[in-house]
Formats: C-alpha cells, sequence, structure tokens
C-alpha cells in the first residue's frame, strides 16, 4: 500500500545533523526551440537523520535536482531550505557524492579523502591523519597512499565514501553513487552506507534508479515521474532498523517493492 505523508509544519526541530527542504523549484535549460523544462515546482524534505531516496527514470532531472540542493545552481523559482531558513548561499555546506568518484589523479587517496578538511582550514598533518582513520573505517587500510588507477571501482567508491564522511557535514546527496558497480560490490557497499549512516546519522537524499536499494537502505522513497521532475508520491519503507541488504528477501520487502512499482507506474516511468 501506498502512502502519502503531508509536509511538517514549520515547528521541525533545526539542529545538527541538519533539516533540508525544496519548495517549488522550477528550472529550465535553453534548448534548440526554447526552454527545456527540468524540474517543475519540486518540493521534498529530509528530515534530521532520515536517510531519504528518490527514484526515477533517466533523464527525469534528479542529478540537475541535487546539482540545485547542493548550490551548484541556482533554480529558476522557489527555494532551498537549510534548518527551515532559506540558504542562497549555501554551496559548500552539503556534501554532494556524484555518479562517479571524482577522485583527482594526481593525489594519493589518502590526500584525496583529506581535501575536504584541508579546504576547511585543517592543518595537513592533522587532516592526513583523519583521512587515514576514514580509509581504515571503510576497509582501505593499506592502500592510503596509492593512487586512484591503482584501484578497483568498488575501492574507489569506498574512497568517495570515506572522503563525503570526513567532509563533516550534516547532509548528504549521493547521486546514484554504486550505480556502476557488479552486483557483489553493490552489495557490499550497500552494507557500509548502512552502517556508517547508522553510527552518524547524517541526514542522506539518495538518488538512485535501482528500486531495491531505495528501499534497503531508506526511510521514505520519494518517486519521480519523467521530465520535467516533480515528486509524485511516496512510499514509507516499514522494515526494521538495523538493517542489512538480506532485509531484500523477506515477505514485507516484497510487498513494499510491489507498493513502489504500482506508484512508479502511476507516474508513467514505466511504459
Amino acid at each position: 500500500m501506498t502512502r502519502r505523508r503531508a509536509a511538517p509544519s514549520d515547528g521541525v526541530l533545526a539542529h545538527h545533523p541538519p533539516h533540508l527542504a525544496a519548495r517549488g523549484l522550477r528550472l529550465a535549460f535553453p534548448g534548440r526551440d526554447g526552454d527545456v523544462p527540468v524540474l517543475d515546482g519540486v518540493s521534498l524534505e529530509v528530515r534530521p537523520g532520515e536517510l531519504v531516496a528518490l527514484v526515477g527514470p533517466s533523464g527525469s532531472g534528479k542529478s540537475t535536482l541535487l546539482d540545485v540542493l547542493a548550490g551548484l545552481a541556482e533554480p529558476d523559482a522557489g527555494e532551498v531550505l537549510i534548518d527551515g531558513r532559506p540558504a542562497p548561499g549555501r554551496a559548500g555546506r552539503l556534501t554532494l557524492m556524484p555518479q562517479r568518484d571524482a577522485l583527482l589523479p594526481w593525489q594519493t587517496v589518502a590526500r584525496n579523502v583529506a581535501t575536504g578538511p584541508r579546504l576547511a582550514g585543517v592543518a595537513r598533518e592533522t587532516a592526513d591523519g583523519e583521512a587515514r582513520a576514514a580509509l581504515a573505517r571503510v576497509g582501505l587500510e593499506g592502500f592510503e597512499d596509492h593512487y586512484p588507477h591503482a584501484l578497483s571501482g568498488g575501492m574507489r567508491q569506498r574512497a568517495a565514501l570515506a572522503r563525503t564522511l570526513l567532509a563533516g557535514r550534516g547532509a548528504w546527496l549521493l547521486d546514484e553513487p554504486f550505480g556502476a558497480l557488479d552486483a557483489l560490490t553493490r552489495a557490499g557497499m550497500q552494507d557500509l552506507l548502512l552502517a556508517l549512516w547508522e553510527e552518524h546519522r547524517p541526514s542522506v537524499l539518495l538518488v538512485t534508479h535501482d528500486l531495491d536499494e531505495a528501499l534497503v537502505l531508506a526511510d521514505r522513497v520519494l518517486v519521480a515521474g519523467p521530465r520535467p521532475a516533480r515528486v509524485a508520491g511516496v512510499v514509507e519503507v516499514t522494515l526494521p532498523r538495523p538493517r542489512r541488504v538480506e532485509v531484500s528477501a523477506s515477505a514485507e520487502f516484497a510487498a513494499l517493492k510491489g507498493d513502489l512499482l504500482a506508484l512508479v507506474r502511476e507516474t508513467g516511468a514505466l511504459a
């Protein structure tokens, strides 16, 4: 059964990790025959310490939405709020993990992971120490002084996740971070993300096209239809936590996936 939840009152507590919200975001890109709408009045929220997934078809504007939330692009209309306040100068306040790991090839893995603290003014020795601890946390102890080209795809994503963890901000925007990985590596990365989220409880918005991944990881799944993007519905994920990928074998998971598939079909995302 699909359930749509109304937005909460403005009295949500504002503390670390932050409450993230979008209200009526609209954006169009110029095209040969006029403007091409990409976001069509997108409204959503991620409550403090909540993990929310956004699913939708490829090309529907999900990555553009994350760029707007992160402050890398500005909407034509609408606003982004952090802790209930408009955040026009929000670039750098949220941590964006893109689809590709974006590791700098001329830097060692440890120096890549230390980039966030260094940009925040942390001394190099301290930042490098923090980076090595974060890499150990994601299972990359011993690879700190390797360069990215020497790592497998899954190891590079672990390094990218360590960099996200070390950025020190209480909200993560994850753009299909495991989409290019094989099934076994992907399952391991999902378990790792769950463990890190349970330990640190950041506010997370995860964009994915994988319905199973959304249900394994999230507290709520938002569904967007074809471009231009808008949030068409919500499925509450009632699976108990702590959670691991094995939950996908349960009868409750199968029922929730049926609900989610039905809602995805309603949006027109499936032919």
